[in-house]
């Protein structure tokens, strides 16, 4: 058992992972106390992440959280994603396809802008300004900015920061214009039926089956897409109209945030600041433009101006998603454009990375 545990998760000293997701939950129910948006995920990854960069040792080693720990959790998510499935959608996809048509010039747009801003600051060189500055698939353009010769600490942090900028500020944002905290119940706000046995049967296949195939065939977010993608085709054939509990979503989250929290340790804190900034930088101009374009394109999108800037924020696709449920909005809607988002992003990053430098 031993040896299946090291294999699966690595060998971390598990006195200080129990340490390190007990101070994650700890900062989601703090979070939560303050109604603080989306507190258990927000939480948990500011709790864990303030630790990580402050350098606290409180058993002689660094906050850690196995990343593979993350992957069990994520397609639930997923699968409450697909649990918003219904065969009406089938009716309103097609007055997607402007908004996904905006998306194609969207994204080489903002990824250019943002590229040109970092490098004018002439804090880094051409190669990591523009990996870096990629509006998605944070593993992929690191991959490739490596491959590339990009200086990987400082495009991992770009584009970590990316992620973690978007994932603080677009639901704050959705906070000032609700007037009350988004998922401020710890988890989603997702509507369901109690959970049967079958139910748990049908939504356990959907997370691990979907999973695997996601990652298996190599597909954007694998082991998040995987598990929507069965998860909604089992609601619209009518086998469940049920969702992961509340309890369930709020863990998840807790360990996603404390998960993200842990990849603060180690970084020397100068080379976070200057990151910090050139991602605000990059942020500034994929989130405003969102927001911009959110306004234009949603008279033909039949969608309200919110869900088409939440489906056009550069965040990831678990967290967006998990605004969309909490918001109840267009659920779909959003993830849809999130995976063409990502898929935009690492192709034009391919394509192009190759003529900088």
């Amino acid at each position: 058992m031993h040896h299946l545990i090291e294999r699966l998760f690595g060998a971390p000293h598990w006195p200080t992972v129990v340490l390190t997701y007990v101070a994650g939950t700890a900062g989601g129910l703090v979070a939560q106390a303050l109604h603080l948006p989306l507190p258990m995920l927000l939480g948990s990854l500011l709790a864990v992440g303030a630790a990580a960069i402050g350098g606290l040792r409180p058993l002689g080693h660094l906050p850690q959280a196995p990343q593979k720990f993350r992957m069990i959790f994520v397609p639930v998510i997923g699968v409450a994603i697909g649990g918003a499935a219904r065969p009406e959608i089938l009716a309103e996809a097609p007055h997607w396809v402007p908004s996904l048509l905006a998306l194609c010039v969207f994204i080489p747009l903002v990824h250019y802008l943002g590229y040109r801003a970092i490098t004018a600051t002439g804090r880094t060189d051409a190669v990591t300004a523009f990996y870096g500055s990629a509006p998605g698939g944070l593993v992929e353009t690191v991959q490739l900015g490596e491959e590339a010769g990009a200086d990987v600490q400082m495009l991992a942090m770009l584009q970590f920061l990316r992620l973690i900028l978007t994932i603080v500020l677009v639901p704050l944002a959705f906070t000032w214009m609700e007037g009350h905290a988004v998922g401020s119940a710890g988890g989603a706000a997702v509507a369901g039926h109690a959970l049967g046995p079958t139910d748990v049967a049908i939504l356990g296949v959907a997370a691990v089956l979907g999973a695997i195939i996601g990652l298996k065939l190599k597909l954007p977010a694998g082991h998040v897409l995987g598990p929507i993608l069965l998860s909604a085709a089992a609601h619209m054939a009518g086998w469940t109209e049920a969702v992961p509990p509340r309890w369930m979503l709020a863990a998840a989250q807790i360990v996603i945030g404390t998960s993200l929290g842990v990849r603060f340790a180690g970084m020397p804190k100068g080379r976070i600041l200057e990151a910090f900034q050139l991602a605000l930088m990059n942020g500034v101009i994929s989130i405003g433009g969102a927001a911009a374009i959110a306004f234009v394109i949603a008279p033909v999108t039949q969608e309200p101006a919110r869900a088409v800037f939440l489906a056009y924020a550069p965040g990831g696709l678990v967290e967006m998603g998990l605004i969309a449920l909490s918001l109840k909005m267009s659920i779909l809607y959003v993830t849809a454009h999130h995976l063409v988002r990502i898929i935009l992003a690492v192709s034009f990053a391919r394509a192009f990375g190759r003529r900088i430098g």
